[in-house]
């Protein structure tokens, strides 16, 4: 009798048991940090650096380091603005392609230490930093990997410096919660003097898996961005006009060639977790130019990213470009404060509360069919 006791209540914690336990995952998943970053839904870039006074799409890397003198340089206003543009976080563009940095990197002389603005003792990074926490907002960093200044770039001894400032952007700031990188790799430039043009294979030159090492050793909690070589946690979509595939899946193949269809559309049934990311400027270019004042874009056009991002399974990052003051301009910050205003207007309800739901199936023969 008490064997038979024993064996029936073996197989009943073993019923048991199995019907609480949970499935195993169908396909990959995403990590913990990819989780967080898609809740974030909404967040910012700002560009900003030499070309910014040269009124040019990319610096070339020769430009005089004395022209960058942003007057009203304030961290805290582009921080208040994309706040209330509905804003998780904000990117800022470290260093562009001329390889002019905004934070004073012990291993150049190509930065903001050497130009007017608080007589070479200022920090970008560091005020945008402050007053990210300031407001509850993230901070991320751009760090393009290739630099039109430095004369190493093209060789071997270039990867040194660039993850020399990776460390420094990556240990002084505190939490950065996404490191982006361009796709734009190699070119002509000025190079030290040598005014010549330098080729890179993208796909090896930065050895990349032991670059994600080092980053991630640094900020552990950290999504990488990257578009090129070998993949990251996060995938640009093939545009810059603010949409992805109507229908977009989150998983990609870890390996091989990333043609528009794919980065558009991800894949089915794709091995590895790759989300994507839509990254659109307010304007028409990244970087600030008088004559796009009056083409910011209209409350219409960004309900459309909005849905054509957001709403298909990727976050949104929205580029204000700041001013030659060291602004973002009113224009924007009107822009994007009515578009904050009118997402939290349209989906101020949420219609599935309280209704009713039914499963063909249920685990554990759970009762809940009621959404909360």
């Amino acid at each position: 009798m008490k064997r038979t006791f024993v064996l029936l209540f073996s197989v009943f914690m073993f019923v048991f048991a199995s019907a609480q336990t949970a499935p195993k995952p169908c396909g990959p998943t995403p990590s913990d940090n990819q989780l967080k970053w898609q809740e974030m839904e909404r967040y910012a870039f700002v560009h900003f650096s030499v070309n910014t006074y040269t009124d040019q799409w990319w610096g070339n890397g020769d430009e005089d380091p004395h022209i960058f003198n942003p007057t009203k340089l304030d961290c805290r206003q582009w921080v208040r603005v994309c706040k209330e543009s509905g804003m998780k976080g904000i990117i800022i563009t470290a260093k562009h392609h001329s390889g002019f940095c905004l934070w004073p990197s012990k291993y150049t002389n190509y930065s903001i230490k050497n130009c007017p603005w608080k007589n070479g003792k200022g920090d970008i990074v560091r005020e945008l930093s402050d007053a990210c926490k300031e407001y509850g907002l993230k901070l991320g960093i751009y760090l393009s990997p290739w630099d039109r200044n430095s004369p190493d770039y093209g060789k071997p001894e270039y990867i040194k410096y660039f993850r020399n400032q990776l460390t420094e952007l990556l240990t002084n700031y505190g939490d950065i919660f996404e490191i982006w990188f361009d796709g734009a790799n190699g070119g002509t430039g000025y190079y030290g003097g040598a005014r010549e043009e330098r080729k890179i294979d993208p796909k090896t030159y930065y050895d990349w898996q032991n670059t994600y090492k080092l980053i991630r050793s640094l900020q552990p909690n950290i999504i990488i961005w990257n578009d090129g070589g070998d993949r990251a946690d996060v995938r640009w979509v093939g545009t810059e006009a603010g949409n992805v595939g109507e229908t977009n899946w989150s998983t990609m193949n870890a390996k091989g060639d990333t043609p528009y269809a794919m980065l558009h559309y991800g894949v089915e049934n794709g091995d590895s977790w790759v989300p994507a990311e839509v990254n659109t400027s307010i304007r028409p270019e990244w970087f600030y130019h008088p004559s796009e004042d009056t083409k910011v874009k209209s409350l219409s056009q960004l309900m459309d990213i909005y849905y054509t991002s957001v709403g298909r399974n990727g976050t949104l990052l929205l580029n204000f470009p700041i001013d030659t003051q060291g602004l973002i301009h009113p224009s924007d910050a009107k822009a994007g404060k009515e578009f904050a205003q009118e997402v939290s207007e349209t989906f101020r309800y949420n219609l599935a509360i309280g209704k009713k739901a039914t499963a063909s199936n249920t685990r554990a023969n759970s009762k809940k069919v009621r959404c909360s």
